[in-house]
């Protein structure tokens, strides 16, 4: 595989390669990554539709002292060849790996409530007008996709107490919340705002099984200034590593 570049995330820290004309991780991924908060030893995280790697990665990085078990699922071959070589070019590869399949079709290793935590950043619309490159499009527009089908293999993956991330436009909040309810509590809703005053373009939601605390609504993090520079708190996400929590 020739075509692709070699970009880095946080600050540097992390190496990712990446399609030059193809699907490309954006700061959605890094953003979702920040709300993994905690893990204990012995933690195995799923990252579902990994596209280039860029969510597991963030994470190995961020917990590579405590090297929790890392799969992510891709169903592109050539995105999981090369999320598997940015996590040698990392040195994750001891407790990450990326393996190319199609969910509805898991491979048998992949056992059900065994994933302490499950986060996902699905194709976000099967109505939009698909991009022309096929690797973009099917990432963003996949064909018979299901956005309740993909939380339900989400959910089904999930451990006791286990945790739950997704990220997503903010018009799919309903279907997002209708997937999840009776399944999952203890659920946050945050918004991401790309600037002071704008509605909210995604919109993150954390849940955990077996957990029945309230819903809770955060106030969101503002990615940009109205100059464009990082507002202080997607700065400490995006370029410092820091949690969502940590702010």
């Amino acid at each position: 595989m020739d075509d692709y570049s070699h970009d880095y995330l946080l600050d540097k820290r992390v190496k990712i390669f990446q399609p030059l004309n193809g699907y490309r991780a954006s700061t959605d991924a890094v953003i979702l990554s920040s709300m993994v908060g905690k893990i204990k030893k012995g933690d195995s995280i799923l990252d579902v539709g990994s596209g280039t790697g860029a969510i597991s990665l963030c994470i190995a990085s961020r917990f590579s002292q405590m090297q929790p078990m890392i799969t992510g699922l891709e169903l592109q071959p050539e995105l999981a060849e090369l999320s598997n070589l940015s996590a040698q070019a990392n040195n994750f590869d001891s407790f990450l790996k990326y393996i190319n399949c199609d969910i509805k079709n898991k491979p048998q290793e992949i056992k059900n409530c065994s994933f302490n935590h499950v986060i996902t950043n699905p194709p976000y619309s099967q109505s939009d007008m698909p991009s022309p490159n096929k690797s973009k499009a099917l990432a963003h527009n996949h064909n018979n996709f299901s956005l309740k089908g993909w939380i339900e293999f989400c959910i089904k993956m999930i451990a006791p107490l286990g945790h739950f991330y997704i990220i997503n436009r903010a018009e799919a909040i309903d279907e997002i919340l209708s997937s999840i309810h009776g399944k999952l509590g203890h659920i946050e809703i945050i918004p991401l705002f790309s600037k002071q005053g704008q509605e909210a373009k995604r919109v993150i939601i954390r849940a955990q099984k077996d957990n029945h605390t309230p819903t809770q609504i955060h106030s969101g993090l503002i990615i940009h200034e109205q100059n464009g520079e990082y507002t202080p708190n997607a700065h400490k996400i995006l370029r410092v590593g820091l949690s969502f929590d940590e702010l």
